[in-house]
């Protein structure tokens, strides 16, 4: 945590990127209208004094009278004067309704609101603690923001396409517009206090970028990252990824397991060296006919659900019967040897 120390100092706005952005644009487009219009006054000061024959102040005043349109000083004797005057005139109107007509499209487009709702939500992401990262939010952030929404778990999304602002706008979720591999951006993000950091951009790179940039901030977070390629897998170890995900690995050993053993029904990795499988039991299988405690083997049947009931932790004595569906965590090895026990088309052992 004191690694973060000099970093948010350096960081007072908070207010988010893409805020911070429009108000800058805002700001410099007032900021050169009011210094053409002061050009504008004092060469109309310096025009009349030396046409008119009056001092500096006074002149400049007379110029100020005449953008303004207020018609307290009397006209102009000279030509010089005149032309001077109808300059002021033409250019400060002129000046003005731009003036105006920029404070009424900041108004009317929107950008006070996505201002002020932009502040409102980092004040929400200051208020949390124990919170998830998610950084991107393309299909595979779409669904870890739906499982974590799920388990009731706190998180906050970013991404730098507009698009998905809008979509995660839409469903209720803290969004942060920009890069997650800025320090900014993790910074307000509230990596301080976050519980994780999921790295899941469409990019392997980005991944990267983000997992460096995390990893630098906060030694002691968890950082679990997306990998498209197998060569990436390796570079985000390096970069300082805990665990490393490849949604087209994974899906595909889903998918070759969910077709060599059709009798499962699920699958979830609990660990590098340990799976949860939940197991149907059909007719004429081998594990038909005994209890837990004769086929469990090195596993651990967490629960055994019969028709509407389950019951978790089930006694050793307890006999299975065809069309029972059991929850069992081991190794792979302990799991192959239930799913050949439960498999009808195999001998029963």
């Amino acid at each position: 945590m004191a690694d973060l120390d000099p970093i948010l100092h350096r960081v007072p706005d908070r207010s988010g990127p893409a805020t911070h952005r429009q108000l800058s644009i805002f700001a410099r487009r007032i900021v050169t209208l009011a210094t053409i219009a002061l050009g504008l006054l004092v060469a109309g000061a310096i025009g009349l004094a030396l046409s008119e024959g009056v001092g500096l102040w006074y002149g400049f005043r007379w110029a100020l009278d005449t953008a303004a349109t207020v018609g307290g000083f009397p006209q102009p004797h000279t030509t010089a004067g005149q032309i001077v005057q109808v300059a002021i005139t033409v250019l400060g109107v002129g000046t003005l309704f731009y003036a105006l007509a920029t404070v009424t499209e900041f108004f009317v487009a929107g950008h006070l609101g996505d201002l002020l709702g932009a502040r409102r939500m980092q004040r929400m992401i200051d208020s949390l603690t124990d919170h998830h990262i998610i950084c991107g939010f393309g299909r595979v952030g779409r669904q870890v923001a739906s499982d974590l929404n799920a388990a009731r778990a706190r998180y906050v999304v970013i991404d730098a396409d507009d698009r998905n602002r809008h979509r995660a706008e839409a469903l209720g979720i803290s969004f942060i517009e920009g890069d997650a591999a800025e320090d900014e951006v993790l910074i307000n993000a509230g990596i301080e206090r976050a519980r994780s950091i999921l790295a899941c951009a469409d990019s392997d790179a980005d991944n990267v970028f983000i997992t460096l940039t995390a990893r630098e901030l906060r030694v002691d977070i968890p950082i679990v990252a997306r990998a498209a390629n197998e060569d990436t897998e390796k570079k985000l170890k390096r970069a300082g990824a805990d665990r490393v995900i490849s949604p087209y690995k994974a899906s595909g050993t889903e998918m070759a397991r969910l077709a060599l053993h059709p009798q499962l029904s699920g699958v979830v990795d609990v660990d590098a060296e340990y799976r949860l499988e939940e197991i149907r039991l059909d007719e004429g299988c081998g594990a038909v006919g005994q209890t837990v405690g004769d086929i469990r083997g090195g596993s651990m049947i967490v629960g055994v659900r019969r028709g509407a009931d389950f019951q978790p932790q089930p006694p050793a004595e307890t006999q299975l019967s065809s069309g029972d569906v059991i929850l069992a965590m081991g190794t792979p090895t302990a799991l192959e040897r239930l799913e050949e026990l439960s498999d009808a088309r195999s001998s029963p052992r």
